[in-house]
Order: structure tokens, then sequence, then C-alpha cells
């Protein structure tokens, strides 16, 4: 019960955060050099890295992941600055629900890995390993999902 609250917790701040914040070009080197940033392309490719420097006509990137290889390779890159009108910001904001999530999630895991390993195994040893099975991925869902509560999303427009 406790691993399906914080995920629901989870999709409430996620759609919280999804209003972009609006910056002029001379206001993001502050914020975005040295972090991890994902741009769409005018063409939709869509890059992954993080941003290196920004200069007065480009951005530019170490990009870790691009969905179009041919268009823009993996590497450094600069990014002209007309090409950049949404950046998605991402960082991480700590590590205390990711505990939260690990704590509630081995928890939740060994009530129900016990309940349904005494309802449903006939044998000592068919009790162990659906009691280990279900506390070992109770604890992961809720790593996992303490894990992205910590990142914090931000989406900066850029405007004129």
């Amino acid at each position: 019960m406790g691993l399906v609250l914080l995920l629901f917790t989870c999709h409430a701040v996620a759609l919280a955060q999804s209003r972009p914040i609006e910056l002029k070009w001379g206001e993001l080197p502050q914020i975005l050099e040295g972090q991890h940033v994902q741009l769409a392309l005018p063409d939709g490719t869509v890059i992954n890295g993080e941003a290196l420097a920004v200069r007065d006509d480009a951005l530019v990137m170490n990009v870790k992941r691009t969905s179009n290889k041919s268009i823009q390779a993996k590497g450094n890159a600069a990014v002209p600055r007309d090409s950049v009108t949404l950046i998605q910001l991402k960082r991480r904001k700590g590590s205390g629900a990711r505990a939260l999530g690990t704590t509630l999630g081995a928890i939740s895991g060994v009530v129900l890995g016990a309940y349904v390993g005494a309802v449903a195994a006939d044998s000592g040893g068919a009790f162990v390993a659906i009691f280990v099975g279900i506390a070992a991925a109770g604890t992961a869902g809720g790593y996992f999902a303490g894990k992205e509560m910590d990142k914090q999303v931000t989406y900066i427009k850029v405007v004129p």
C-alpha cells in the first residue's frame, strides 16, 4: 500500500513541475553550464548530454544520446542558438525519497511476501522462495520509485 501511495505522489510531483520557466539567452550560462540537459531540435532530433558552455551564437554540449546519429552525432557539438527553444534540465534533489521508497518497499515486500508465502506455499522451500522474491521486488520497486521522486526536471523556454 505504501508503494502505491509513493507512486501516486511521484506522478503528482511530476505534473506540478511541467510548466516551463522563461529565460533570455543571456541568463542561461549560470543555470545550464555543467548540467544534464535534453533538447529537441527543429528537425525532430532529440539530444541528451551535458551543457558545457553557452556562447552568443550556440549552446556547446557533450552529446551522450541522440535519436538520430546521422544528423547529430555523439560527442561535443555546438547547437545553434536559433535551434534552442525549449530545454529540459535534469537535476537530483537529494536522496531522501530514494531512502524512503526503499524502506517502504522493503516493509511492504516483507509483509506481502510473508502473507503470500504462508497462504500459497506447501513446503518450507517454496515459502522461502516466494518470500524472498516478493520482498526483493518490493525493495527494488521502492528504490526506483524513490529515485524518480529525487529527480527534479525543469523546463526552460528561451525567449528573445
